[in-house]
């Protein structure tokens, strides 16, 4: 796990060492154990070492191969990489070190672009071919390492962080107004865009080819998500099976030189993980998350899930760990969150900065429950409003406009200034959502076809902005976060399993406004979403972990957004001269506001969104 970067000059012109150093420096928080950069005529790539297999200085990267042909600078961890290996010794390769860096990168010398196939695993990485004068580049499955890029006038740069690409004096910082249009509209970015004018993000499973020799940039997608139904077992069986695959997922993802740790929420994704992670070690560290609900009110005052925690800590003999926030915590951090964040995107998400520096301080590795939810129907609010539609256009319809989540098409005018206006109509939020959509095979009719379509469209999105939001904030500390739940062989095999065996009741159609906290029902109190998992994961929690209400990690915004962080939230945005007003219409947020503070509209989101773009642009705007 690592930081990476890189320049590459089209036009055959060489490299500035001192500019590719800074680019490099500027995330030396991803990699604190050491540092390389490595030069070409015209390529220049750096690194950043976060140690976690083979600590000695035969991994140190960039990385060449026997003839010096071939030069990686790689991020991730590929946990079947002594399988690759063993295969690629037969074929006569020699190895120098024990790392997953040099199996990658002659696992690209014996297949080509074919290598990402026979990884297993988080990555992103650029390999320089000297021969084909070609760069090529790749990001994982799933999206859980990011890697950003820009290409103009014969300069390509990548990077692990944009930041990185912020050095080269030839990038300047402007805002991409199709980017603002989506994350106002989704609270998330769902194309390739970033707020950064010009900067990129190579989206999940795809590659990328820089040609020198025709100056070409192309992209091709290797993998991509396929809910389709497998009828041939029972529901016992499927239960069996996963169990078999989830054992397999969290042992495999355990292979380290350093010391791993575990988050530990109330629920039983992390309780499962941290079940199993125990076996092989003694005194495993846990971390927990917990909030001061003093000045809470409503369903957040369920929000606290430290006790939950303690009792599955004390089953499993774990060495926990808790930190607690309180509301003035979020706002002593937001400056410093947003220059680590710096891609906007999805939620609160200062809770994951906070406790990812406190498991920081104990280990180096962290498991993670994310995924879970959206592979096995986590969020049943969500699906139940595609059962029942007219059409597949109804459909879509519908779920563009729940995904609304911030503000919709019908008051965008109001939203936006005049003049920025003009240019956000051009960009059709409607259509981006639609093409990812129907990435989506088949065109079934049935409510199963429509929920694995909207499993197939939060998955890609969704999960995607949080694992990126994950990797930010932990890699700010120095932290690795694996996800055992992102395993090739545990995803295919939940991409099988019957929507009958993951939701409970598809009849049930609800409406339920996203910004209420996640366990808010429909007519009753409802646990019918992950209903296989549930049912497989009952060996390792209690009965009532696995029976509870669904609940996501959040902090008490509502209640602390009309109370104790009220006096800031006013300081930055009933400020005629905040930043934002340069974008968007003073009277009309004060009028969304209002209706937070009056309790008439919870606008949560609105607001913690309205917070980091007006940070956002005080932090990398001049």
């Amino acid at each position: 796990m690592c930081g990476i970067t890189g320049i590459l000059n089209t036009d055959g012109s060489p490299v500035s060492t001192n500019v590719l150093k800074k680019m490099t420096d500027a995330i030396k928080h991803r990699g604190p154990d050491g540092e390389g950069i490595w030069t070409g005529t015209s390529i220049g790539l750096g690194h950043r070492r976060l140690a976690i297999i083979d600590l000695s200085p035969l991994g140190h990267q960039p990385m060449q191969n026997d003839d010096g042909t071939l030069v990686i600078t790689y991020n991730g961890e590929v946990y079947n990489f002594n399988k690759i290996r063993i295969e690629l010794e037969a074929k006569g390769y020699r190895f120098h070190s024990r790392t997953d860096s040099e199996v990658v990168l002659k696992s690209y010398e014996e297949w080509g672009k074919k290598c990402v196939h026979k990884f297993n695993g988080m990555f992103a990485f650029a390999i320089w071919d000297a021969k084909a004068q070609e760069l090529f580049i790749a990001r994982d499955r799933y999206g859980i390492k990011p890697l950003y890029y820009y290409f103009r006038n014969n300069i390509f740069l990548f990077g692990s962080e944009i930041k990185s690409l912020l050095q080269h004096p030839d990038v300047s910082v402007s805002v991409s107004i199709p980017a603002l249009n989506e994350y106002f509209s989704f609270q998330n970015i769902l194309s390739e865009h970033t707020l950064f004018q010009g900067i990129d993000l190579l989206p999940p499973a795809h590659t990328l080819h820089v040609r020198c020799r025709t100056q070409e940039l192309s992209s091709e997608r290797y993998w991509d998500y396929n809910f389709t139904q497998d009828d041939s077992l029972t529901e016992a069986e499927f239960a069996e099976e996963l169990v078999r695959l989830f054992e397999q997922a969290v042992n495999r993802q355990l292979v380290s030189d350093v010391e791993v740790g575990s988050y530990l929420s109330g629920g039983m994704d992390s309780g499962s993980i941290t079940c199993v992670a125990a076996r092989n070690f003694k005194n495993l560290k846990t971390f927990t998350c917990g909030f001061d609900l003093s000045s809470a009110s409503g369903l957040e005052l369920g929000f606290d899930e430290r006790q939950k925690a303690e009792s599955l800590s004390n089953k499993y003999k774990t060495e926990h760990y808790e930190v607690v926030l309180k509301a003035g915590d979020m706002e002593r951090i937001m400056q410093q969150l947003i220059w680590h964040l710096e891609d906007l995107r999805v939620g609160q998400s200062y809770p994951n900065y906070y406790v990812a520096r406190l498991a920081s301080k104990f280990v180096k590795v962290v498991l993670s429950g994310a995924g879970g939810d959206e592979l096995f129907a986590g969020y049943p609010w969500r699906y139940y409003r595609a059962v029942n539609n007219d059409d597949p256009d109804h459909y879509v319809d519908k779920y563009y406009s729940y995904w609304q989540r911030l503000i919709p098409d019908s008051i965008k005018q109001e939203f936006y200034r005049p003049n920025l206006y003009t240019e956000v109509s051009r960009h059709q939020t409607k259509a981006v959502f639609k093409s990812i959509m129907n990435g989506h095979g088949g065109d079934g009719v049935t409510p199963e076809d429509y929920i694995n379509r909207s499993l197939y469209f939060e998955i890609k999105t969704f999960l995607h902005g949080l694992l990126v939001v994950e990797d930010k904030l932990s890699m700010a500390h120095g932290l690795e976060t694996r996800v055992p739940y992102l395993d090739n062989d545990l995803v295919d095999f939940a991409m099988k399993v019957p929507v009958k065996y993951k939701l409970r009741d598809l009849e049930k159609v609800a409406t339920v406004n996203e910004n209420v906290p996640p366990q808010q029902k429909f007519t009753v109190q409802s646990n019918d979403g992950k209903m296989l998992l549930r049912k497989a994961l009952t060996r390792y929690v209690p009965d009532e972990y696995v029976t509870g209400l669904k609940q996501g990690f959040s902090a008490p915004d509502s209640s602390w957004f009309k109370g104790e962080s009220i006096e800031y939230i006013r300081t930055l945005l009933q400020d005629r001269r905040a930043r934002i007003y340069d974008y968007v219409q003073f009277t009309c947020v004060q009028d969304l506001l209002q209706e937070h503070f009056s309790g008439r509209t919870n606008r949560r989101l609105l607001i913690w969104s309205l917070l980091c773009f007006e940070w956002w642009n005080r932090t990398f705007l001049k």
